[in-house]
């Protein structure tokens, strides 16, 4: 009877230890919705065909959602008359993009298998489908996420690391959602993709030092010092919608856009790491992809909690 006890005690202990993540599979939907990942694939495929710079969207849509609250697609929820959503945060109000390609998306899962897929495992999917779009590694992406029926703006006002974040900031945040500093070294490469606005890179390119002379020339002819915030420039000068490593070959040439990819190749502790990846793109392919799993496992809703939405961008 003791060991009886003991073996229960520890089976228990064993399974809330694990019981977090233990409810997403790669196969959620293998008898449920065969055709998840095939309609996902094909709309994206489609999008980013149409324009190259969704893939990054739709990226950033995911990392945003998942750094509020989890990985719930409360993001993905409009403001009405009587709920305040994330949508018009300040790090999200103007910029995210994309939201119309996860309701295409939704609509033809909607249309194979109805009311079975959450619209935070559609943004985890498409957020895959983006990266290797543009010729970034495939993944596979856990599934069994459910969908938030709150949100919460003072949450994506703080939460979310500013582009103007110090290196010890951005791994504070990270640390925040148990990610590593390599994680978040190897997931700011997200920025290999892409465009941001003027208002946000604005200040690195008149202000900071570490900073070549001709890209910050090159940068100011199209973001003045007053006007022009939503003017767009390349976050990766080379190969903006090429999922590769020169993101950090331009680190550490200091032609980094924000001040905050500049942070993590400045004398600092992530320095190796920025020049391993500057020197092998399997590698940051490899490392990013397994990070991107991690991200995707930030507090999901599971089992009873939260809803399978019919719309992504209400609640029931």
């Amino acid at each position: 009877m003791a060991f009886y006890s003991y073996f229960l005690a520890l089976s228990l202990l064993t399974l809330f230890a694990c019981g977090g993540h233990a409810q997403l599979s790669t196969t959620f939907y293998a008898t449920t919705c065969p055709n998840l990942a095939t309609i996902v694939r094909r709309v994206m495929t489609q999008a980013v065909n149409s324009e190259a710079r969704m893939g990054a969207s739709i990226l950033r849509l995911f990392f945003h959602d998942c750094f509020v609250n989890g990985c719930d697609a409360s993001i993905l929820l409009d403001d009405t008359g009587s709920f305040v959503g994330e949508q018009n945060a300040n790090p999200n109000r103007g910029s995210i993009r994309g939201l119309d390609v996860i309701d295409r998306i939704k609509t033809q899962v909607e249309a194979s298998c109805n009311g079975t897929v959450s619209c935070a495992d559609i943004l985890a999917l498409a957020a895959r489908d983006g990266v290797f779009l543009l010729r970034g590694q495939s993944w596979n992406v856990p599934l069994g996420r459910r969908d938030a029926r709150t949100a919460s703006q003072s949450a994506a006002n703080t939460q979310i690391p500013a582009p103007t974040s110090s290196l010890s900031t951005l791994i504070s945040m990270f640390s925040a959602k148990g990610l590593s500093a390599r994680d978040m070294t190897v997931l700011s490469g997200s920025h290999t993709i892409g465009q941001a606005r003027c208002t946000t890179f604005r200040t690195r390119i008149y202000n900071d030092t570490n900073i070549d002379a001709t890209f910050a020339t090159t940068r100011r002819s199209n973001c003045p010092t007053t006007g022009g915030d939503a003017n767009l420039a390349p976050l990766d000068l080379q190969t903006p919608t090429q999922f590769d490593n020169n993101y950090y070959r331009n680190l550490i040439a200091q032609r980094g856009l924000l001040h905050s990819d500049q942070e993590l190749f400045n004398n600092g502790s992530q320095d190796a790491l920025v020049r391993t990846y500057s020197q092998n793109n399997a590698q940051f392919l490899s490392d990013f992809a397994a990070a991107m799993v991690r991200m995707g496992n930030i507090s999901p809703l599971t089992g009873s909690n939260g809803e399978i939405r019919r719309n992504c961008r209400r609640i029931n």
